[in-house]
C-alpha cells in the first residue's frame, strides 16, 4: 500500500462543502468516488482543511492509501479522468510516507478573501468574489487588519458552531490589498477557528464602508464576544490556496 498527496483545486459552488455529508455532494465523496472508479477501493481521502459549503480550494493537500501497484502520475490522471465532470482538479501526486496526514502534519494554512467592489456586477467571476457594489477604502481596511495578527482570543470572530476546544489562536499575518477592482484580504496561521476568515472579511468591510474605524475593530477583538464583531462574509469569496508542510 502506498501513500499518496495530492495537490486539489476546487470550485466550492456545487458542493456542501470538503467533508462528506448527507445533505448534498461534497469534495471529498467525489475524490473517494473516483478513487474507487480508479482501482476498485474504497479509501478515505482526508483533507488538511474542511472548507465550507461554497468555499473554493487553490491549494487543498489530501492523502489517499492505494493498494494497486500503479505511479504518482497515474493516480493524478486517473482521478482527473474520473472527476472530469466535476470542477475539481488534482494538481499533482506524490508518493508520501507512511504517517504524512495531510490534516495532522500541517504547520499551517493560507486563506485569500476576494471582494469585488465596483458598481457593475460580475459575470465570469459569478460565485468567485464577494459583490460589493460600492468601493471600498483598502487602505483604512489594512490600517484595522494590522491590529489583528498575534495570539488572541478570538471569540469575536469565532461561529457560534465552532467546535475547537479553545478560541485562543495565534494569527501569522493577515493583510489588504487592492488588486484593480477587487480587495484580496490575506490571512497565515498554523489553523483558523470556524468562519474565522470570514469573519474577519466582513468587519473589515465595515471599517471599508467608513461605518467602522480601527478603533471599533480593537474593541471587538477585546470584547471575545461573537455579537460584538462584523456580519459573516459569504463563502464564495473565500480561497483555501495554500497548506505549508
Amino acid at each position: 500500500m502506498t501513500r499518496y498527496k495530492l495537490l486539489i483545486e476546487f470550485d466550492g459552488g456545487p458542493f456542501v462543502g470538503w467533508q462528506r455529508q448527507d445533505n448534498g455532494p461534497s469534495v471529498q465523496q467525489s475524490l473517494e468516488e473516483a478513487v474507487t472508479e480508479f482501482c476498485g477501493e474504497t479509501r478515505l481521502v482526508e483533507g488538511a482543511g474542511r472548507t465550507d459549503a461554497g468555499v473554493h480550494a487553490l491549494g487543498q493537500v489530501a492523502h489517499v492509501d492505494i493498494d494497486k501497484d500503479t505511479d504518482a502520475d497515474t493516480v493524478r490522471d486517473a482521478l482527473n479522468f474520473h472527476l472530469r465532470d466535476q470542477p475539481i482538479t488534482v494538481l499533482s501526486s506524490e508518493a508520501a510516507a507512511d504517517d504524512f496526514h495531510a490534516r495532522f502534519s500541517a504547520r499551517g494554512r493560507a486563506y485569500l478573501y476576494r471582494i469585488l467592489d465596483r458598481r457593475p456586477p460580475p459575470s465570469l467571476d459569478k460565485g468567485r468574489v464577494w459583490w460589493v457594489p460600492a468601493r471600498l477604502d483598502a487602505d483604512a481596511m489594512e490600517e484595522a487588519a494590522r491590529l489583528l495578527p498575534g495570539r488572541h482570543d478570538f471569540s469575536t470572530f469565532r461561529a457560534v458552531q465552532c467546535q475547537a476546544d479553545s478560541p485562543v489562536k495565534t494569527l501569522d499575518a493577515l493583510s489588504v490589498a487592492r488588486a484593480g477592482d477587487e480587495i484580496h484580504i490575506a490571512a497565515r496561521a498554523r489553523s483558523f477557528l470556524h468562519h474565522q476568515v470570514r469573519n474577519f472579511a466582513g468587519t473589515l468591510k465595515l471599517v471599508g464602508e467608513g461605518k467602522w474605524t480601527a478603533a471599533d475593530v480593537a474593541d471587538a477583538l477585546a470584547a471575545r464576544d461573537r455579537a460584538r464583531g462584523g456580519p459573516t462574509a459569504p463563502p464564495q469569496g473565500l480561497y483555501l490556496t495554500e497548506v505549508v508542510y
